[in-house]
Order: C-alpha cells, then sequence, then structure tokens
C-alpha cells in the first residue's frame, strides 16, 4: 500500500510541512519512520483521517484558477459491484463521489489510501492518477 511523505501529506491536507508534523506529534496522525529515517504516513491510515475530518471551507488565495476542475485527493472508499464502481475522494476539504464502471477502477489499481485527481466537468467526476 502506499506511503506519503510529510510534504506530500501537507499538500494532501492543504495545510503546513509543520502543521503535518504537530499533528503526528500530537498523536492524531500516525506516521512511521523509514529505514532512512524519513517520516511517512500510511495511506490507509491517510484516507481514514482526511474522510474524518469535518468539511471546512478554505480561505481563496488567489483571484482566480484555470485549473479549477482538477481536484487532487486521496481514495478514502471504494465499493464494486459486478459492473460500477463507487469511488470517494477527499480532495482537501471536498469529499466527492464518483461512478465508474467496475473495470476502470480495477485498472486504475483504486482502494483506500491511493492518491488520486478527481477531474470535474460538468454532472461527471473523472479519476486520474497523477504523475509521480
Amino acid at each position: 500500500m502506499s506511503s506519503y511523505k510529510i510534504g506530500e501529506v501537507a499538500d494532501l491536507l492543504g495545510v503546513s510541512v509543520d502543521s503535518v508534523r504537530r499533528l503526528a506529534d500530537s498523536g492524531r496522525l500516525a506516521t512511521t519512520r523509514t529505514t532512512g529515517g524519513q517520516r511517512v504516513v500510511d495511506g490507509r491510515q491517510l484516507a481514514r483521517f482526511m474522510a474524518s475530518r469535518p468539511a471546512e471551507a478554505k480561505p481563496e488565495t488567489t483571484v482566480g484558477r484555470s485549473a479549477r476542475n482538477h481536484l487532487p485527493g486521496i481514495v478514502t472508499r471504494v465499493v464494486k459491484d459486478r459492473v460500477m464502481a463507487q469511488v470517494e475522494m477527499q480532495a482537501g476539504p471536498y469529499r466527492l463521489v464518483s461512478l465508474i464502471s467496475r473495470e476502470a477502477a480495477d485498472e486504475l489499481g483504486l482502494a483506500p489510501g491511493v492518491r488520486a485527481v478527481a477531474l470535474v466537468k460538468a454532472t461527471n467526476v473523472i479519476v486520474e492518477l497523477p504523475k509521480a
């Protein structure tokens, strides 16, 4: 399963690296250390943490944005049947739900803790994987 460096967690949460360290130091966000001593957060644990946070609107820091329909986040839940999959994501303060084919969800390897990008177009949400 995926694990995320502190800087990546900060990007996903929309907070500073110091804020993530404080969350870890207070015990609110579990981290482990790599063999090199770097702190990392397990993807599934991060998904649970993000899904449990209350949705709070973040103040806008820019006047305009052209790519407002790309929402980077993390998968928090995937429910599959024979044909379709319901994918839930947390992108900053936003919870998104997308219905996609089971085949697409399987090909993308979507599971709680996987980093993904929601692409919103009209009433459809398309899930993409970011470049590593």
